[in-house]
């Protein structure tokens, strides 16, 4: 087996050891209670359905949110703090691996 392969499922093994709380090293996740995303999704400039495509959300999941009708559950609170922080690093890891290649090779 490869290096990397061997570094993934040592990593997959870690997290699993750690979600079942045989782990305490590490950090601690913090989840925010609310996320302003008209805040987030302005500050990068992008309509509600430029966002929704850049970043993979449903169009209508954005727009409730937006009107506070519903509410991002707690997987896509944590999603969205990432975009917040780090839009480019999550911009890079969602592009297609062809994108990938052709924006590596402009460098």
């Amino acid at each position: 087996m490869s290096k990397v392969g061997k570094r993934l499922i040592k990593s997959a093994q870690q997290a699993l050891a750690y979600s079942r709380g045989e782990i305490t090293d590490g950090f601690i996740v913090h989840v925010p209670d609310e996320v302003d995303v008209r805040a987030i999704r302005k500050r990068l400039r992008c309509s509600q359905s430029q966002f929704s495509r850049r970043f993979g959300f449903a169009i209508d999941a954005v727009q409730d949110w937006e009107q506070h009708r519903r509410t991002p559950d707690r997987t896509a609170r944590i999603f969205l703090t990432v975009i917040a922080r780090e839009p480019e690093a999550v911009g890079r890891a969602l592009a297609r691996r062809s994108e990938n290649r052709r924006a590596v090779t402009a460098r």
